[in-house]
């Protein structure tokens, strides 16, 4: 079985400059009270139902709050024949790294 990649943060985005997709498996508040602007959502336990919309031709970097859940729908991913990557510290890395966050509403935080 392949074995996911952790990558970091300055990866991540080196990654999504070269069209990598970016996905958040996070639960809706969190995904609500802030993520990445270059994010698509969907929840972990819904991922099953969606690979189909996923692509199959881009790297996947999945994300969560600290790397632990997106490393589970990575490693899902993986074994469903994508091409996947764990960001490694989730969107508590990004934040710490300076790099944009939006929400939904009022002020972007990471919860």
């Amino acid at each position: 079985m392949p074995e996911l990649a952790n990558i970091d943060v300055s990866a991540a985005l080196e990654l999504a400059s070269q069209t990598a997709f970016l996905l958040d498996v996070r639960e809706l508040d969190e995904w609500q009270a802030g993520h990445s602007p270059l994010a698509t959502h969907i929840p972990l336990a819904e991922l099953p139902d969606h690979l189909a919309d996923l692509p199959r031709d881009r790297i996947i970097v999945c994300i969560c709050r600290s790397g632990g859940r997106s490393a589970r729908a990575g490693q899902f991913l993986v074994e469903n024949d994508f091409e996947a990557v764990n960001l490694e510290g989730g969107m508590t890395a990004w934040a710490n790294e300076g790099q944009t966050i939006v929400a939904d509403s009022g002020e972007p935080t990471i919860i």
